[in-house]
């Protein structure tokens, strides 16, 4: 217990800190109707009369914050400090929104992440169609590589989609998948991202890398590269325990990781798992 305390006092100095990018809105203000996108990934229109405004969250959606706040943020793409370098379309506010059984299904692998003083940080929960259709764009755009010094050094811009690191469909969207890493507590802020600032790889050492919180899983952050399978057997020692530690907890907790991304978990089973929602983020 007194291991525990430590941890969550550890949490509520970070979350102070952290209160810039972790405000969120309650689940209740974000409304309960909402706009799926049909398989054909085109929005349905109105059968008549004025449009009937945004689609807005269904009501099986939660705030991560209204379920668990020991929980640390850093989303991602409402800023600049993504593989973009643009805040993203759909993110209107730093907010982590998933499917009730998955924000209480994280809960549950929080409580025991706690007990040995690390916390969960996620970078990015629930995605609108689109974010994915903005990622679609940008990856056509081979001209703009102006993060390309941090995100994918070693690839081709121009294979991201054949090697399956853009697609067109994403399962975040359908509000049961997370990107998230582990934190050793008292956890401090990532410093932000200064645009135009060099730009380190992803993969290289962690001290070389751009700063982040979180264990060293070997490479940050949504890295284009093949370093960030999750058993790639180049990482060994302390990064792939890192990586181990984290997979093994969200596993007992119903989580399934995708072998291509250390980071990328889907809690089944899925509350929709045919359905991919586009409402806003915030």
């Amino acid at each position: 217990m007194p291991r525990l305390a430590a941890a969550l006092r550890g949490l509520a100095v970070a979350a102070a800190a952290l209160m810039t990018v972790t405000v969120l809105p309650s689940a209740a203000a974000a409304g309960a109707a909402h706009r799926p996108v049909p398989p054909s990934g085109r929005q349905p229109g109105p059968a008549s009369g004025p449009p009937s405004g945004p689609p807005s969250m269904p009501k099986e959606f939660v705030a991560l914050r209204d379920v668990d706040p020991t929980i640390l943020q850093e989303m991602r793409y409402p800023t600049v400090h993504n593989f973009t370098g643009v805040p993203v379309d759909g993110y209107r506010r730093p907010v982590c929104l998933l499917t009730r059984d998955a924000a209480r299904a994280l809960h549950r692998a929080q409580r025991s992440f706690l007990r040995h003083g690390l916390s969960l940080k996620v970078y990015d929960c629930y995605r609108p169609q689109r974010a994915v259709d903005h990622f679609v764009r940008w990856g056509k755009d081979l001209g703009d590589q102006r993060m390309k010094g941090e995100f994918y050094p070693r690839e081709d811009k121009s294979k991201l989609f054949d090697d399956g690191y853009i697609a067109a469909r994403s399962g975040h969207s359908r509000g049961s998948t997370l990107d998230v890493t582990l934190v050793r507590l008292p956890a401090l802020p990532t410093r932000p991202y200064v645009p135009g600032e060099p730009l380190a790889p992803c993969y290289g050492p962690k001290a070389a890398r751009f700063p982040d919180n979180s264990l060293d899983m070997g490479t940050g952050f949504d890295c284009f590269d093949t370093l960030a399978h999750t058993l790639d057997p180049r990482i060994h020692g302390r990064q792939r325990a890192n990586r181990l530690l984290l997979k093994h907890g969200l596993e007992r907790a119903g989580f399934v990781n995708l072998p291509e991304e250390w980071w990328h978990f889907t809690f089944t089973p899925e509350t929709f798992p045919d359905t991919y929602f586009d409402f806003p983020v915030g």
